[in-house]
């Protein structure tokens, strides 16, 4: 009897093993957003763009229910005064990294390079939103890879 209660354990032990956590992945509609309120009240920091395009969703499957996280992925274009605003308050490098972007927001992007830093992302993190920030100096063009609650 012993014998059949440890092949069932082992049995359970490697089943359990082979199972690989899959990351998150993004879903939302396919439509590309040109309002500015929703991400100005999320992101004040902002300022006052002139222009945007994001798309936006949740992290999951529709059919699961329960919490959700949800995502923002947008291309914001701020005044003159706003990217100097924000590259000098926040002090972003050029570190090789690009935005990853869902498939429809990825013909949109800037062509870069793109400054980023952990004070920009930190400027971002606004009422359970917390984001990537990726500034584009020569498109006047900010980058947001957000996520929150």
């Amino acid at each position: 009897m012993k014998w059949v209660v440890a092949l069932i354990a082992a049995v359970v032990l490697v089943g359990c093993q082979g199972q690989e956590q899959q990351p998150a992945v993004k879903w939302g509609p396919e439509e590309v957003r040109t309002d500015l309120d929703p991400l100005i009240t999320r992101f004040p920091v902002l300022g006052a763009p002139s222009a945007a395009r994001w798309m936006s969703g949740a992290f999951g499957r529709a059919d699961v229910p329960g919490p959700s996280t949800y995502w923002i992925d947008a291309v914001v274009t701020l005044s003159a005064a706003d990217v100097e605003r924000v590259r000098a308050a926040y002090a972003p490098t050029d570190q090789g990294k690009s935005p990853d972007v869902v498939e429809g927001m990825r013909g949109r992007l800037p062509d870069g390079p793109f400054l980023t830093g952990e004070a920009l992302d930190a400027a971002f993190a606004h009422e359970r939103w917390y984001a990537s920030a990726y500034l584009d100096l020569k498109s006047g063009e900010l980058v947001l890879v957000a996520t929150g609650t």
